[in-house]
C-alpha cells in the first residue's frame, strides 16, 4: 500500500508548449507499471485551455469546480460543468478548458499506451475558441 499526501506533491504550470493562458496541473495518480493509468487536477483561468491532442487509450473528465468547454474536431464546443464527465475516445482530436469568464477545474485520467499518453498537435485558435 501507499498512501500519497495531500500537498505532498508539487503543483506545476501548464506548458506554454501545450496550454493557452494560466493552466495549474496537480498531480493525482502515477502507479508504477505494470499500471497504465495517470491522472491529475488541472485548473485552467478565465481564457485558459488545450492545445488540440489526442490520447493513444482515450481520456475522461471529471468536472470538479466551475464550467467550461470541450470540442471534438469537426464538432461544436459544449458547455462542460461541475459533476460533468466527459469521455474522449481512443485518437479523438480535441480541446477542453475554461470559458473567458470563469474558471473550471477537471480531473484528467487517461492510460499510457507504449510508455505515451498524450500527442500534442496545434493551439486552439480564437476564432476555434469564441465559436
Amino acid at each position: 500500500m501507499e498512501i500519497r499526501r495531500s500537498g505532498g506533491q508539487p503543483s506545476s504550470r501548464g506548458p506554454s508548449e501545450y496550454f493557452i493562458g494560466q493552466v495549474r496541473i496537480d498531480p493525482l495518480l502515477s502507479p508504477p507499471e505494470p499500471s497504465r493509468v495517470s491522472g491529475a487536477s488541472v485548473t485552467f483561468e478565465p481564457g485558459a485551455r488545450t492545445a488540440w491532442h489526442t490520447h493513444p487509450l482515450g481520456q475522461t473528465l471529471v468536472v470538479t469546480a466551475g464550467s467550461g468547454w470541450a470540442q471534438r474536431w469537426g464538432g461544436p464546443v459544449e458547455e462542460i460543468r461541475q459533476g460533468d464527465v466527459v469521455w474522449f475516445p481512443p485518437g479523438e482530436k480535441h480541446w477542453h478548458g475554461a470559458t473567458p469568464t470563469t474558471a473550471m477545474t477537471h480531473i484528467a485520467i487517461q492510460e499510457r499506451l507504449d510508455g505515451k499518453a498524450v500527442e500534442w498537435m496545434e493551439y486552439v485558435t480564437e476564432r476555434q475558441y469564441q465559436r
